[in-house]
């Protein structure tokens, strides 16, 4: 993983900080694996903008992602480390034993060549995917699933990772990427490893275009609206806008959303960190 800092040609490129891709092998997509990705621009089905700040970008195909790995006991061999545009990880493309091909979330160090399997019996070598049961304690996971045969909901971004703490029963205790510790039924599966693209947070977009590219647009700072557009909005000149909030009065920055009575409460041992 590496990253380069741009010449200062133009004013966008002074501050431009770029992916170095090198571990990138192709720059063509599987075509088997590709489906069509519509845009809303942040409209309803009757044409209303219900999201702003959303709306452009470049056209892009959805990658078709393996989060399952429910091909047990078959192996397949690595044939390419590829740029997704949905997503800030880097995939990789399988060929199984049995002709096959599917998309998965890559890890640091997946080698083209490289042989990985799911299952049963599988070894913990980077990229394998086991049950919680059978990873030695102490590992280092990623793409985890939360309920059995569910498929990766957890550490499936750039550079994120969990770690198995213990296991007691049912249960195994995992650390997430957030800081928080939580149970895990030990029949979920996990991916061993840390996910690609560790550097993703160190690049910097240089110029607000790019933002563009991305589908994002400019997003008003709520002080400086009217009181009708927003609880922080009115006063003259530079007020301070008042205790900060959402735009449906919600406090933020230390107001706690979450219901005391979530089904889920009993399986988080310790929350995140603020």
């Amino acid at each position: 993983m590496s990253v380069r800092k741009l010449k200062p040609v133009t004013p966008g490129q002074r501050f431009r900080v770029v992916n170095g891709f090198d571990t990138i092998t192709t720059d063509k997509p599987e075509k088997s694996l590709l489906a069509p990705k519509k845009r809303s621009g942040g409209r309803n089905s009757k044409g209303k903008m219900t999201m702003r700040y959303i709306g452009g970008g470049h056209k892009k195909q959805y990658r078709i992602i393996d989060f399952k790995r429910d091909k047990s006991g078959i192996p397949a061999t690595v044939k390419s480390i590829e740029y997704d545009p949905n997503r800030t990880a880097f995939i990789a493309l399988l060929f199984y034993k049995d002709g096959e091909k599917r998309y998965i979330i890559a890890q640091n160090g997946l080698q083209i060549g490289q042989t990985v399997i799911s299952g049963e019996g599988a070894t913990p070598d980077v990229g394998n995917t086991m049950l919680l049961s059978e990873i030695p304690l102490g590992t280092t996971i990623s793409c985890i699933e939360l309920h059995p045969g569910q498929g990766a909901v957890m550490a499936r971004s750039a550079g994120s990772f969990a770690q198995l703490m213990a296991r007691d029963g049912k249960y195994a205790t995992i650390k997430l990427p957030s800081g928080e510790t939580r149970l895990v039924l030990v029949t979920c599966s996990a991916s061993i490893g840390v996910v690609s693209n560790s550097d993703h947070q160190l690049l910097v977009s240089g110029k607000a275009g790019r933002s563009r590219w991305l589908g994002r647009r400019p997003r008003t700072r709520p002080v400086v609206m009217n009181p009708v557009d927003h609880p922080m909005g009115g006063g003259e000149g530079k007020s301070s806008g008042g205790h900060p909030r959402s735009r449906n009065g919600i406090p933020a920055k230390g107001f706690k959303t979450r219901s005391k009575t979530k089904a889920s409460n009993k399986y988080i041992i310790e929350r995140r960190k603020k």
